[in-house]
């Protein structure tokens, strides 16, 4: 069972208030909440974190918590449990996450120290396959032949879960933006399971539990065909989801039909949330009950954005939660 059981008290106590960062709904939406880390903050962590280049975190996966340890240790220990307890929370689960001062393509390897922190607080991040480290950066240009729509700047990337097309638990993904030029639209897109308009209709129907087979193309690097239902529970039985439209193979005409129809419905949604998100600043989901998607981009023959994603599993105290079986 790829989900959360029921939570029975928070992970840790929260702080009374945060230390060297801020916290505030976005203005796209309250389930998503803006953490805006202060410079000095972030100068702080670059500098005690030096010693250490990107390629020592790819080879000694250990190091990756001690930057995470570093980092709540200049946050006074306020930093760990809101961003387990955000994560975890069905009722945000979200965060748009700022580090001022990092914000130029030149600071890339800063960038993913910091974000790699940041993951290594809630959890662990996994193996991914495209790039063989535990991260990937890619690049969307103007013009592209890729075999996903991962690259394809002029057309809307539609709402979809990651990790559906492997065996490993995917309970948070992170996308952090580390250069742009160029560029008009292509914001972020989310949509929390919670205030999707038809969830409880698809989650309900007979094919919502039906086992289905998921494969990916070839640039994924991933041979072995995975079989899941779409939709899956947490702990209190609330709606969880595994789904991509690119991956899905329906068997016969009945889940196409329906597979289509759901597609229709996430993409027709009038709660779907529209997020710019700067250079530097990466978004931290649960991605169990939220969706994610990017809108097109204008042309522009000098279109140019890069990107890192990490994706993973939540570790919390096991005294406090046990995940399902």
């Amino acid at each position: 069972m790829n989900a959360f059981t029921q939570i029975e008290e928070l992970v840790m106590p929260l702080p009374l208030e945060p230390r060297g960062y801020t916290i505030a709904p976005s203005k796209q939406s309250p389930r998503l909440l803006e953490l805006t880390f202060a410079p000095e903050t972030v100068e702080a962590f670059v500098q005690a974190v030096a010693q250490w280049p990107v390629q020592a975190l790819e080879y000694k996966s250990f190091l990756r918590f001690r930057l995470g340890e570093i980092l709540d240790q200049l946050c006074q220990g306020t930093l760990r449990p809101v961003l387990l307890n955000t994560i975890l929370d069905r009722a945000t689960g979200g965060m748009l996450i700022t580090p001022l001062g990092l914000d130029d393509v030149s600071q890339a390897e800063d960038m993913v120290k910091f974000t790699t922190a940041c993951a290594h607080l809630i959890g662990r991040s996994n193996y991914d396959a495209m790039s063989g480290q535990f991260y990937a950066r890619f690049v969307v240009v103007n013009s592209d032949n890729s075999d996903s729509y991962l690259r394809q700047p002029h057309r809307v990337m539609e709402l979809h879960n990651d990790g559906t097309f492997v065996n490993q638990i995917t309970d948070y993904v992170l996308m952090l933006k580390i250069d742009e030029k160029n560029m008009e639209g292509g914001n972020s897109l989310l949509l929390h399971l919670d205030d999707w308009e038809q969830c409880e209709e698809f989650f309900r129907h007979p094919m919502a539990r039906r086992e289905m087979r998921w494969t990916a193309p070839p640039s994924k690097k991933v041979a072995e065909d995975v079989f899941h239902s779409v939709f899956d529970t947490d702990g209190e039985g609330r709606p969880t989801m595994r789904y991509i439209d690119q991956f899905v193979q329906p068997e016969n005409y009945e889940e196409g039909i329906w597979l289509n129809a759901l597609s229709d419905s996430l993409e027709g949604s009038g709660k779907k949330v529209s997020v710019p998100v700067g250079v530097g600043s990466f978004l931290l989901i649960n991605n169990l009950f939220w969706l994610h998607g990017r809108d097109r981009f204008t042309p522009h023959e000098g279109l140019r954005r890069e990107l890192m994603r990490q994706r993973g599993y939540v570790a919390f105290p096991k005294p406090l939660y046990q995940r399902g079986q």
